[in-house]
């Protein structure tokens, strides 16, 4: 059974790095999407908050590659059914002082910031 602390921690500092987002950032929205809490960039998706404890984000290239190469971290497969979003990585809260960081870079990459 997963840690509800873990888990209220890792929303909570989802929720943090999504509003210093919308404050700091016009064009970025807080919405859903595939039913978990997203941040969106003029309207497209760039990042959301999945299973509880990890965060997704819409990278390329360098920040993809090395978002995928956390302990833990892997393609997002939001109907567990093996049908992967390539671009999207899900990363675990162990690596959740990334998460700023890694937000900042999606937002770049989907929103051209």
């Amino acid at each position: 059974m997963a840690d509800n602390k873990t888990n209220d921690e890792a929303r909570e500092r989802y929720e943090d790095i999504a509003h210093e987002l919308a404050a700091t950032h016009s064009d970025v929205e807080l919405r859903k999407l595939f039913s978990m809490p997203a941040i969106y960039v003029k309207g497209k998706a760039c990042a959301g908050f999945t299973q509880g404890t990890a965060m997704v984000f819409k990278l390329s290239g360098a920040a993809h590659a090395e978002a995928l190469g956390l302990e833990g971290a892997h393609l997002f497969d939001p109907g567990g059914m093996n049908r992967l979003m390539k671009e999207w990585v899900v990363v675990p809260a162990a690596h959740a002082s990334e998460w700023p960081r890694l937000a900042e870079l999606a937002l770049t990459y989907v929103g051209g910031h």
